[in-house]
């Protein structure tokens, strides 16, 4: 309940502040003077400012909220060797990708799971669960260690924002426009929006939102083929593979929603149309991948 309540005041927070950033812009209304047709410019800028918007402020607070999800605690003095160890780990391989030491973290969890997040390369974090320090030996735990780090110095957190950026502007656009049409030619109401507008404009929006996401969870399976390699470059070919293996026998718990693309085992692995909404590849398929490179 507080992850779900956390998690509504936060997007109210976010639908204030980007209102508030409307207002300041002047854009009030998408209408034309006449109340007819669509000003198509003042809707650009609206669904740009949501779509963005919204992206780049949930990058912004994304250790905030990565924290409270899952309940990640920073190491910010090893109190045992192992939290030394961590530390010690991470500082090595940031400093092997060229990027600023990330903070480094333990979230309680029975399932073998870590995960990166962060607004920039040099002020990331990358935490890790209870479960995994438990289930592997130090060189499966560097591999994933190893596999966070890459996101971080590849960059996947700003990329994968920008992306959904431009994905829920074109979905916020589009979808307006066919609740216009709807609206204007089928309904025929000549002046204002009426309730068709608006319907149609959700389902729209709903529709657009499922398909323009098989975009965004394309990057995503690619993005974690990247990080596995770099794991690999990082820790050793044979630690990154023995650590996905492990991780395929391991409890099959994925994160909270919000975090589940930043994790790096995703859920559990799917084939067919259902692999198209997929955030992570099948981890077969990563370890096959992994084998063929070696």
């Amino acid at each position: 309940m507080k992850r779900v309540l956390l998690f509504l005041v936060t997007n109210i927070a976010v639908i204030i502040v980007l209102s508030i950033v409307l207002n300041l812009l002047g854009i009030d209304r998408i209408l034309d003077e006449q109340g007819v047709g669509l000003n198509y410019r003042n809707l650009l800028v609206f669904a740009a400012v949501f779509g963005f918007g919204g992206a780049f402020i949930s990058l912004a607070i994304s250790k905030w909220m990565a924290k409270r999800l899952t309940g990640a605690q920073v190491i910010t003095q090893p109190r045992d060797a192992t939290e030394m160890w961590l530390v010690n780990t991470v500082k090595k391989q940031a400093t092997m990708a060229g990027i600023g030491l990330p903070e480094v973290a333990v979230f309680q969890s029975d399932a073998p799971n870590a995960f990166a997040t962060g607004m920039s390369k040099n002020k990331a974090l990358v935490a890790v669960s209870t479960g995994l320090l438990r289930t592997m030996n130090k060189e499966e735990i560097e591999a994933v260690l190893g596999h966070e780090v890459s996101h971080v110095a590849n960059g996947d957190m700003i990329t994968l924002t920008l992306i959904q950026g431009v994905v829920n502007t074109f979905v916020i656009f589009i979808s307006r426009v066919v609740g216009h049409f709807v609206d204007r030619v089928i309904l025929k109401n000549e002046e204002g929006h009426g309730l068709g507008f608006f319907i149609t404009t959700i389902v729209a929006q709903i529709v657009f939102g499922i398909l323009a996401s098989i975009i965004v969870v394309w990057f995503s399976r690619k993005r974690e083929c990247r990080a596995d390699a770099g794991g690999a470059k990082l820790a050793g070919t044979g630690s990154m593979i023995n650590a996905l293996e492990k991780l395929n026998r391991g409890i099959q718990e994925p994160l909270p929603e919000q975090m589940s693309a930043f994790g790096i085992s995703g859920k559990p692995s799917k084939h067919g149309l259902k692999l198209l909404f997929m955030s992570h590849p099948p981890l077969d398929d990563r370890i096959e991948a992994l084998k063929r490179s070696a």
